[in-house]
């Protein structure tokens, strides 16, 4: 046997190059983590947003985008101790009853809210205040668009006055042609309901699109997501956000607050 020192060839060393779907992966590990507990809760957040201070009534706003399941008799803005909207009846600083519902009934010409038929209902056998409106459409004919609302829209003397949503403008249609249309159907629902509308409306859209011959003439509901009112003046009631949770009804809904 050859007693020579045997000498090993030393192998070069490679750099390991990772697939970038590892990055994927553990993004969904750690997304996976994060929603977990919101789909064991079945699905709905267990806290929602802030309410801006010194506003103890509330409007709650809901169309089909909202799951269908409400629980019209448990309807409460419930506040934990850091003044977020909460399910957590036990640990409430407050539980504050809602002053109104309002919810869709149209859009444009035609689109009927698969929801409201059954909503008004049942909202009214709850005994709650009840508002009802239209999404308005600037390329669709307003007498048309009243008269779909009026159609589908009965009143009481306990429930709100009819509401118009203005807040787009198709493409072409001017400040002065948006006003008129607006105008026309205004003023045709409030001959029908004998009632004066109420404009729901974003603060900016307000300012930019509206005239004076409605925003002065018409109360108005103003969607602001801030944690300071609207800007707009003579609002009457003021969406602060989209992300609030209501008891009694599951994910996130639009809020609001009146003075």
């Amino acid at each position: 046997m050859s007693s020579r020192p045997v000498h090993k060839r030393k192998k070069k060393s490679r750099k390991k190059v990772l697939s970038p779907w590892w990055a994927v992966g553990a993004f969904c590990l750690v997304l996976a983590a994060v929603l977990a507990p919101h789909f064991l809760r079945g699905g709905s957040p267990e806290t929602g947003a802030s309410v801006p201070e010194g506003y103890r009534h509330f409007v709650v706003d809901l169309s089909h985008n909202n799951p269908r399941e409400v629980k019209w008799d448990s309807l409460k803005v419930v506040l934990d101790a850091q003044g977020r909207t909460s399910r957590d009846l036990a640990g409430a600083k407050a539980i504050l009853p809602l002053s109104h519902v309002v919810m869709k009934a149209t859009e444009g010409v035609s689109h009927r809210d698969r929801h409201f038929d059954e909503w008004w209902a049942e909202a009214g056998k709850a005994g709650l205040s009840r508002g009802a409106y239209h999404f308005f459409r600037s390329s669709k004919d307003p007498a048309a668009q009243a008269a779909a609302y009026i159609g589908r829209v009965t009143l009481t003397h306990h429930d709100l006055p009819p509401i118009l949503d203005i807040e787009t403008v198709h493409s072409g249609c001017t400040r002065e042609q948006l006003n008129r249309k607006a105008l026309q159907w205004l003023q045709t629902v409030e001959k029908h309901y004998g009632r004066k509308p109420v404009i729901y409306t974003g603060d900016s859209f307000a300012k930019d699109w509206l005239n004076p011959e409605i925003t002065a003439h018409y109360p108005l509901w103003i969607a602001r997501y801030s944690e300071t009112p609207p800007r707009t003046a003579d609002w009457r009631w003021w969406q602060f956000t989209d992300r609030a949770v209501v008891y009694g009804v599951s994910g996130y809904v639009d809020l609001s607050v009146i003075p």
